[in-house]
């Protein structure tokens, strides 16, 4: 149970948090990503978030001073979040309430991964890993079970008895729908088999595989209709894959969701080790398994670093998909061309950029307008996702010299 003094450090940042969420700027950047996810943008749109915050804490902005696991968890939160606002603030929306988490468990998959993992130091983002292939035969196929989904109801109660004490009268509290669902299940694949040994399946044992992928997705499908009986779709969080969410379809308003449902939430898949195969492989070993996942839901974000450019008309044939990442491992004008007038073009930034020895914010622009003409000459629908940051050298001001460049850009 929180202190005296959890809750006034707590107080203290959520009234911070509700002087900026009660901006009218708040209501006008809505405003802006429900217009470009209808497909009518206003002007390109931009976020950053997955940041190495272990090197950006230089002033004590993000030191934790809460005991309590859940004021840690809302502390946490809100001090990362007030972070980005004071720093970089770009088009990142503050919503005019806090949002609790439900007592929500999802058993996964039934089988933990077994890697071996090398860090560059004690605290840093940056991990290497090598993965010990867990499904070598058939027989071991059986260790994928199916996701069980439970809700401790009692549980979530009392965490929005105690967040209504520790927030009373300084801001209001809602309760998070529930989950929203990771399709990506050939991420997870790789990390039980190694990358590695699933380029040689593909080629040596390809219906090996796509028993690997009937199981896994079959876990994923209980898991969703666990949820579904459960009515713990997230149908109000207002990002997915780091992407503002709002559409006058499913979530017109900030935290006004049609109903915690799949038909009425977004998911996001992805299939990262696919920028190796060709389109085919991604269209025999993708397509089937993300088609069945991705029906069940309302929208769909597809992609994160793989690249895509070479296989969108693939992609388009995903059910409810409505934005594609595009990573820097795509060609730009390519993608553009492809991409249509209907989908949101994702742009990811490379964040190499942010970790040369020296920051060159000539050499940002320059990169940001080659998506931009390139989205331009097509009419595309584009947005900047800012991602995967793995270091900034311990210097938090390149992320605003970043933020800065990219508002020039798009404002400009």
């Amino acid at each position: 149970m929180h202190t005296q003094q959890d809750k006034e450090i707590l107080r203290t940042l959520a009234s911070t948090y509700m002087d900026a969420a009660m901006l009218p700027v708040q209501r006008e950047k809505m405003e802006l990503w429900k217009a470009l996810n209808r497909g009518k943008m206003q002007r390109p749109m931009v976020l950053i978030d997955q940041l190495p915050w272990h090197e950006l804490n230089g002033e004590g902005e993000l030191t934790l001073q809460t005991r309590d696991p859940l004021c840690q968890q809302l502390e946490r939160e809100l001090r990362q979040t007030l972070y980005k606002w004071n720093h970089f603030p770009v088009d990142m929306v503050l919503e005019p309430f806090l949002t609790i988490p439900k007592s929500i468990r999802n058993s996964g998959y039934g089988i933990r991964i077994d890697e071996d993992t090398q860090m560059t130091d004690a605290v840093s983002d940056v991990v290497s890993h090598r993965f010990h292939n867990q499904l070598k035969n058939e027989e071991d196929i059986e260790k994928i079970k199916d996701m069980v989904i439970t809700h401790d109801v009692g549980e979530s109660a009392r965490w929005m008895e105690q967040a209504r004490d520790l927030f009373d009268g300084i801001a209001p509290v809602r309760q998070s729908s529930g989950l929203q669902f990771h399709l990506g299940v050939w991420d997870y694949l790789s990390m039980l088999m190694g990358v590695q040994d699933i380029y040689f399946d593909l080629m040596d044992r390809p219906e090996f595989l796509h028993a690997c992928m009937e199981r896994i997705t079959s876990s994923v499908m209980a898991g969703i209709r666990q949820a579904e009986a459960l009515g713990i779709h997230n149908d109000t969080i207002s990002l997915c894959h780091c992407s503002h969410t709002y559409t006058d379809e499913l979530l017109p308003d900030f935290g006004e969701g049609k109903g915690p449902s799949a038909k009425n939430s977004w998911a996001f898949g992805l299939a990262q080790l696919f920028s190796s195969v060709s389109p085919a492989v991604t269209e025999e070993f993708e397509l089937p398994y993300i088609t069945r996942m991705a029906a069940c839901f309302g929208m769909i974000y597809y992609g994160c670093c793989d690249r895509l450019d070479d296989r969108l008309d693939i992609v388009k044939r995903i059910p409810n998909v409505r934005k594609v990442s595009c990573s820097p491992w795509s060609l730009r004008d390519a993608f553009a061309e492809k991409i249509g007038p209907s989908l949101v073009m994702s742009d990811k930034p490379t964040p190499a950029l942010l970790a040369e020895s020296s920051l060159d914010c000539v050499e940002i622009e320059k990169d940001l307008l080659l998506t931009l003409k390139a989205a331009r000459r097509n009419q595309v629908n584009l947005e900047y996702i800012l991602k995967d940051v793995s270091t900034v050298h311990y210097q938090p001001q390149r992320l605003t010299q970043w933020a800065e460049t990219a508002m020039r850009v798009v404002c400009g």
